[in-house]
């Protein structure tokens, strides 16, 4: 594994901060490519009693988009819709390693868990 350095630790936030944030587990459905677009991926995400667009920039680093349909992965779901190339975003996938310039990886659960578990 090639040599990382750890970026500084962000400044502190409180535990209030924190409990705002709605992270849930979510099970992708679908993921296509958003036309137009040579960045995002659209994928269909269950939430257990509902189902989301949600707009990701991971086109580059997914030549296999097949591969993300039936995984579960950690989406930040009350951020307010947002409009990226055409298209409306309803939340968040978290990922890791794109901050820091690494491939990224899907924030996962361990284990399967139902569809809409809240992280935290």
């Amino acid at each position: 594994m090639p040599t990382f350095s750890a970026a500084p630790v962000k400044p502190p936030i409180t535990i209030g901060d924190l409990e705002r944030a709605d992270i849930r587990v979510g099970g992708i459905v679908s993921a296509e490519e958003v036309p137009g677009s040579n960045k995002l991926v659209r994928l269909t995400v269950d939430f257990g009693d509902h189902t989301r667009r949600i707009l990701s920039g991971m086109r580059a680093e997914r030549p296999d988009l097949s591969e993300l349909v039936g995984r579960q992965a950690l989406f930040v779901v009350n951020l307010p819709p947002r409009r990226m190339a055409g298209e409306l975003s309803e939340g968040m996938l978290f990922d890791i390693g794109f901050g820091d310039g690494i491939l990224p990886a899907l924030a996962v659960p361990e284990r399967p868990v139902p569809n809409g578990a809240r992280a935290g």
